[in-house]
């Protein structure tokens, strides 16, 4: 039998797993994020394996005769140079929106696999990138989206399937990397490691 462990308390990374019809627990990764990358992909794969690397160690004594998968991801944002990650306040949410309007910016999510299995551990990172085009948004529009407040827990300070659906132009890539979870990328590690049929 396979358990799985979502490693996030994350309400649209668990939407996008239960799409999938996998059944999961969810225990949500707590310790502080180290970072020592600086490319965006290395960045995102570094932090969802130390996020899922604590709670594999939470699940060694219980899985030693169960299969346990623990699924830790991380989601950034990327324009140009600057990694945007949640902003800090409204101020901060206008200036990230009012860079990424009418431009095209990068969304990286890693995904780290720890696989527990009579008492071995086996680890699988990967990231996806995703290209996403946005309309031009006026100052008028970008005060708006941020007064409703969906912003502020996003990376970038959007939320893709949110309000600010209606100005994304178009996208490169897996749509819900964009969301918080490659979900096709996720199931195809999983088929070719045996763990889903």
């Amino acid at each position: 039998m396979v358990k799985f462990v979502l490693a996030s308390g994350s309400p649209r990374r668990k939407e996008l797993l239960e799409q999938l019809g996998l059944e999961f627990e969810i225990s949500s990764a707590h310790g502080e994020e180290i970072i020592t990358k600086t490319f965006p992909s290395d960045i995102v794969e570094e932090l969802s394996r130390q996020k899922a690397n604590e709670v594999a160690g939470r699940y060694a004594d219980t899985c030693k005769n169960d299969t346990c998968v623990i699924i830790g991801a991380d989601t950034i944002v990327a324009f140009g140079n600057e990694i945007m990650g949640k902003p800090q306040d409204n101020e901060d949410a206008v200036r990230m929106l009012t860079q990424l309007a009418d431009n095209t910016h990068q969304v990286y999510t890693g995904v780290t696999l720890v696989i527990l299995e009579n008492g071995k551990k086996r680890v699988l990172t990967f990231h996806e990138k995703t290209d996403v085009h946005m309309y031009p948004m006026t100052n008028a529009q970008v005060q708006a989206y941020v007064a409703t407040g969906e912003p502020v827990d996003k990376a970038g300070a959007y939320a893709i399937q949110g309000k600010c659906a209606a100005y994304i132009k178009g996208i490169n890539g897996e749509y819900n990397n964009v969301v918080g979870l490659p979900v096709a990328r996720l199931v195809q590690e999983l088929l070719a490691l045996g763990l889903v049929q």
